[in-house]
């Protein structure tokens, strides 16, 4: 049975995936900060028929449980083959970039880039023991007039730096492991309100569309898919 952690995995798209990858009948472990997240999400997919999935407490923004979190997965779930880094905060969206808190940047960078880069980082004996991948969500951080949310893109520009630099490493010295990113492009969840306009696509769509890429028996090692490619 294929195995899969997922950070931020009981709502939104990491929710979706969880319930894409589960109805494949992969063992699905979800990353949650709250026991009250966890039997949440435990129960919406037992709902849907997804019964191999269990939780992990998990919070990026606090390293002891990243640790924690690594060794219960050594131990329990030794073949896991797939890291889907999806977990992040939005951090201040509103804000001016010219006037943006200092802390408002570091807590977001805290979880979005140093949360996701220890976890990773941590998990890679085991993922590269099951030839396996790390995929990260992650967005385009090129200029953009229209949004321009500078502690998000921030943390997403380090996310997707580490993502070329390991992908880089993993080839050139040949390494059992790949690493690649996907962009769901503008879809609706809580991290930006439900926002719901043209051109936004549902969790679930877009968990499809990246279940596909993980299903296609090709290597993406240092990729960037646009799931939409079209919005690009």
């Amino acid at each position: 049975m294929k195995t899969a952690l997922i950070t931020g995995g009981n709502k939104g798209i990491g929710f979706a995936i969880a319930n894409a990858l589960g109805q494949k009948d992969w063992q699905i472990v979800i990353g949650v900060r709250t026991e009250a997240n966890g039997q949440s999400a435990m129960a919406k997919l037992q709902k849907v028929g997804v019964t191999k999935a269990t939780f992990i407490m998990l919070d990026l923004s606090h390293p002891d449980t990243i640790e924690q979190a690594v060794e219960k997965i050594k131990f329990q779930f030794s073949d896991m083959q797939l890291l889907v880094n999806n977990a992040g905060i939005p951090g201040d969206m509103g804000a001016s970039n010219l006037s943006v808190k200092e802390d408002n940047l570091r807590q977001t960078m805290e979880v979005n880039f140093f949360g996701t880069f220890q976890l990773s980082q941590m998990l890679l004996p085991v993922l590269e023991a099951n030839d396996g991948r790390i995929i990260n969500v992650t967005i385009p951080t090129d200029a953009n007039p229209v949004w321009n949310p500078i502690s998000y893109k921030a943390s997403k520009a380090t996310q997707n730096v580490m993502m070329d630099s390991w992908a880089i490493d993993f080839s050139k010295n040949e390494r059992s492991i790949e690493i690649f990113s996907v962009h769901p492009g503008p879809t609706t969840t809580d991290l930006n309100g439900n926002t719901a306009l043209p051109g936004f696509h549902t969790a679930d769509d877009v968990a499809e569309k990246i279940v596909d890429v993980i299903s296609d028996g090709r290597s993406h090692n240092g990729d960037f898919i646009d799931i939409y490619p079209e919005l690009k």
